[in-house]
């Protein structure tokens, strides 16, 4: 029997937010799949309680502010001196400042541009050109529904992932001749650590789990050669927004 997927094995993962819920869950799918991975994250202590679960090289844990663009410049050249390429990029990483518009600061609105897009152009600034130089790679990012449907409270925040959703869109149409693919995974309420610090009344017991999330992103790290998922949409059952 033919398979439809692509084999993950041995493949060089990049994952940008890799202490965060969804990230970690990730990181110890593809690993347990045979891939390559590369973890990055601020939180050292969790970063290197992953690393130490996956008994990863030490060079694979790398300490990362996403903001920092010469320190993504650097990360990403590291990656390519040691493997000579990066097969795939999962940026799980972003933050979330939910609340009433009069409340928010321009701090926080600045906080949350500069964390969700303007890294994420740092990043695909990085990682573009190896990849264009082999004409060939996977970028998987998470706009989330916000990305799409708005949210009363959440005016930063889809600020951030529209604008994160039109980037995407713009770069894919420039390199669309490569066989550079672009996923954007359009997701709905997970249980995460997301929602620990966000005074906003939510039932995460009827949100999708972390793991499940997870999987989608496993799964869109393997699919097949002959197509692209430009897009994946997944939702609470029960809390469908689009």
């Amino acid at each position: 029997m033919i398979s439809i997927m692509e084999t993950i094995k041995d493949k060089i993962v990049l994952i940008i937010g890799a202490t965060g819920g969804i990230g970690a869950e990730v990181a110890k799918m593809l690993h347990k799949s045979g891939a390559v991975v590369i973890i990055t994250g601020r939180n050292l202590e969790k970063l290197s309680s992953l690393s130490a679960e996956l008994q990863l090289p030490e060079e694979n844990k790398i300490a990362l502010d996403i903001t920092d663009e010469t320190a993504v410049t650097a990360t990403v050249n590291s990656i390519i001196d040691r493997y000579g390429k990066i097969d795939v990029l999962v940026n799980a990483a972003g933050i979330g400042i939910i609340k009433p518009f009069e409340q928010l600061s321009a701090d926080e609105f600045r906080q949350t541009i500069d964390t969700n897009l303007i890294a994420a152009f740092y990043i695909l600034k990085a990682v573009l050109p190896p990849m264009k130089a082999v004409k060939k790679g996977l970028i998987i990012h998470i706009p989330g529904v916000l990305g799409k449907v708005p949210m009363a409270g959440a005016a930063a925040y889809c600020a951030s992932k529209y604008g994160l959703a039109g980037m995407l869109q713009s770069i894919r149409e420039e390199i669309k001749r490569t066989e550079i693919r672009f996923t954007s995974l359009y997701l709905g309420g997970t249980d995460s650590p997301f929602w620990d610090n966000i005074d906003l009344r939510v039932q995460r017991d009827k949100m999708i789990l972390a793991e499940e999330a997870a999987k989608a992103i496993w799964f869109l790290c393997q699919q097949p050669a002959s197509g692209v998922v430009s897009e994946m949409v997944l939702q609470p059952f029960n809390h469908q927004a689009i």
